[in-house]
């Protein structure tokens, strides 16, 4: 009777070890997701940041090139101009 009494409690504890350890690599699954959810999101936030910064560059060398654009027409509309009333 002794033995089976304690192999009933052996198996007890064994089985309560086993739902311990189940939920405690659920929790620390759960912990280690969160941080990575963390880590990504801070490097797309990064990366929208750099985009933004990016994108404004972009738009400042746009608006100088028009700038420039702007500048060459109206000299060529000028030389254009000078050779018509030279022709």
């Amino acid at each position: 009777m002794a033995d089976r009494a304690t192999i009933f409690l052996l198996i007890t504890i064994l089985v309560l070890v086993t739902v311990l350890l189940v939920f405690a690599m659920k929790y620390f699954s759960a912990a280690h997701q969160a941080r990575l959810r963390i880590t990504s999101e801070t490097a797309y936030r990064d990366l929208a940041e750099k985009a933004v910064t990016a994108q404004a560059e972009s738009a400042a060398a746009l608006s100088s090139l028009q700038g420039n654009v702007a500048t060459i027409n109206a000299r060529l509309t000028t030389v254009e101009k000078v050779l018509k009333d030279v022709g």
